[in-house]
Parts: C-alpha cells; sequence; structure tokens
C-alpha cells in the first residue's frame, strides 16, 4: 500500500479556522495558489510546511494515533489497519515506511527519546518494539490478557515505557526484556497512561474515571486525583513535568497539578469544546512545546485548541470527515498534526 502526502487544492476542503482571530485567517480568506496549495490571502507564513495544510493519505482504516518523534523530522501514525506508517514531515510528506506485524488494531504510539525507536499498543493484546531505521519490529511483548488501550515511552529513559490494558493493569517494560519491569492492578479496564518526568513514577486513568500515579519503587499507588465524571480517554505531561493534561467522556479536558505534594486541589483548570460520541473512541490530548497552549481531539470532527492562561479556545479545527482521534504538536516548528477516524492526517501550521 502505497501513502501520499497532498496540499489542499480548495478552500472547501476546510481550512485552519481559529475562533475569534483577525479576518484574514478565516475561511473566507482562503485563496487557492499555484500548484493547488491553500493559501491564506496576505498571510504570512510561520511553519516549513509545503503549504498551510498538508493532508496524508494511505492507511485503510480508521486512525487512533499520530505522533513526531522528538526531532520532529518524521512522524509516525496507526490505527484500524493494523500497520504503522512513517511519514517524512516536510516537502511531500512522503510516506517513507510501513510497519507490520499486529494482529489487531494499533491503538497506541510512542517514541523513545532516542527518536529511533517506536513503541505501540495492540488490540491484540501486545506491545511491540520497532526500530524506524531499519524498519523492522524488534520486540513483541506478551504479558497482558486483553486490549491493549495506550503506551507512553519514559522521557529520560530511552528503554522504559508504560502500557495500559483493558485487562485492568498498568505495566512498566523495558524494551530490552521480554517480561515488564512492574505491574499495578488498577481494579478497572486502562484506557491512558503517561510516565511522570523524574521516570520512578507512572500515571494511569481508565473506565473508574480517577487518575492514579503508581510509584515504581514501592509498586504501590501514590496517589489519586478525582474530578472527572466518566472514562478518561487520553493524557499528556506537560513540558515542565508539573502538570498532566486528560480529556474524557463527560467531555472535559482538565489541567492537574502532578507534582508530589501539593496542598488542596489537584485539579487546576477545567476546558470545554471538545465531544465525545457514543463511538465511544479513546481521544487524546497535547501539549504545545511550550506549556501555552493545549490541543484535544473531538467527536465532532474538530480539533479543540486552547490557551492555558486565558482558558479560551483559540482553535477549533475543521477538515476531516470522522472523529478527531489523535492530536500532537511538532517539537520546534508552529505545526499541529491530527489522526481521524475519516484514514487520514493532517498537518496545519498555527499562529499561537
Amino acid at each position: 500500500m502505497e501513502g501520499s502526502g497532498k496540499r489542499l487544492g480548495s478552500a472547501s476542503e476546510q481550512a485552519l479556522v481559529p475562533v475569534k482571530k483577525a479576518k484574514d485567517m478565516s475561511l473566507s480568506a482562503v485563496t487557492t495558489a499555484t500548484g493547488g496549495a491553500v493559501v491564506a490571502a496576505g498571510r504570512l507564513r510561520t511553519s516549513e510546511l509545503k503549504a498551510p495544510i498538508m493532508r496524508l493519505t494511505g492507511h485503510q482504516g480508521e486512525l487512533f494515533c499520530g505522533r513526531y518523534n522528538p526531532n520532529g523530522e518524521c512522524l509516525a501514525s496507526a490505527g484500524f489497519d493494523r500497520q504503522i506508517m512513517l511519514w517524512k514531515t516536510l516537502g511531500e510528506c512522503e510516506n517513507y515506511g510501513v510497519l507490520e506485524g499486529h494482529g489487531g488494531a494499533v491503538l497506541g504510539l510512542s517514541w523513545a527519546s532516542d527518536e529511533t525507536h517506536l513503541y505501540s499498543a495492540s488490540s491484540d493484546k501486545t506491545c511491540a518494539v520497532w526500530d524506524t531505521v531499519v524498519g523492522e519490529r524488534v520486540r513483541k511483548l506478551k504479558g497482558h490478557s486483553d486490549i491493549v488501550n495506550a503506551v507512553c515511552a519514559a522521557r529520560n529513559n530511552t528503554s522504559l515505557f508504560v502500557s495500559g490494558s483493558d485487562d485492568n493493569s498498568v505495566r512498566v517494560w523495558d524494551a530490552r526484556s521480554k517480561n515488564p519491569v512492574t505491574t499495578f492492578d488498577n481494579g478497572y479496564q486502562v484506557t491512558a497512561v503517561a510516565f511522570h518526568q523524574e521516570g520512578d513514577q507512572v500515571i494511569s486513568a481508565g473506565i473508574d474515571n480517577d487518575v492514579k500515579v503508581w510509584d515504581i519503587k514501592t509498586g504501590s499507588m501514590a496517589f489519586a486525583m478525582q474530578g472527572h465524571t466518566n472514562t478518561v480517554t487520553g493524557m499528556a505531561l506537560s513540558p515542565n513535568g508539573k502538570q498532566l493534561l486528560t480529556t474524557a467522556m463527560d467531555n472535559t479536558v482538565r489541567i492537574w497539578d502532578a507534582q508530589p505534594f501539593v496542598s488542596g486541589s489537584r485539579m487546576v483548570k477545567s476546558f470545554s469544546g471538545a465531544q465525545h460520541s457514543s463511538e465511544m473512541n479513546l481521544i487524546k490530548c497535547a501539549w504545545t512545546p511550550d506549556g501555552k497552549h493545549i490541543g484535544s481531539g473531538s467527536a465532532n470532527r474538530n480539533l479543540y485548541i486552547w490557551n492555558v492562561s486565558t482558558e479560551k479556545v483559540v482553535y477549533a479545527l475543521p477538515g476531516h470527515a470522522g472523529s478527531v482521534n489523535d492530536v500532537d504538536f511538532h517539537p520546534s516548528q508552529p505545526i499541529v498534526l491530527t489522526a481521524s477516524s475519516d484514514k487520514t492526517l493532517f498537518q496545519g501550521e498555527l499562529e499561537l
């Protein structure tokens, strides 16, 4: 199967639409430039993308995840078709590799800090470690007894990552070993996980609505954060490691204080706009590299981006024909990546 990166050819295919922004960034100000790229009239470019919006096609099923590698030179996407596709971020967004081996839908992706290895979670009850340079799976990790919903790499360790499963367990893995380093019993299905900044704790959430922090050294739960009233579907640690972002089926996106010692409530802020639906997709969220903005996918086919300080929606981005299930921000350029149930990815240029 061959994938391709395409520049959008007309304004009718939906451009980036900010909320309460200058008129020259609205749909009415978009014109078709030579070669079919969508360019906002009178607007200065802010990134090195070939066009302000690039659409990546090639997958044959719903997409559940899309992630930039740590240096931003490439990205990975995956979903229902069981394939992990590798794409160049810039230029024509070339699909330069396809990783195959999972026997079920790929539900989660996370890049190792070494920029070349990739971790995946699948409905086939396994996790996998991939070498993206040679394009091969280097380890298949068995241990979960049910669907693995989420995976997240440690920031300060090139081989550790955490996974969460419908078997109620949170498992910490060393990519160099076939057995988990440790396992935590959550008591309920786990739908989202994250590694804490220092690498000595992992965070999970699931259908019991609670966000739990687990201590790897003691093998026990350090503390829990309560507030969501429905299943948490995605989470992301802030760039400085002090706060945690979550999105849930209660249609709220929240920021929590994830530091070890906190007086009073750990729930810092709550944001509205992103929606969930009866499809019950595990919609994910992300921070911009500077920590000043957050984003979440939404079942209403939009991507929402908020200003953390003002708590206001600054972008509501249409264009997809299905639920937006994942979002990621480029590590060094104002570019946002979305993965959707419509089988496509978008890279969009932002003004933040």
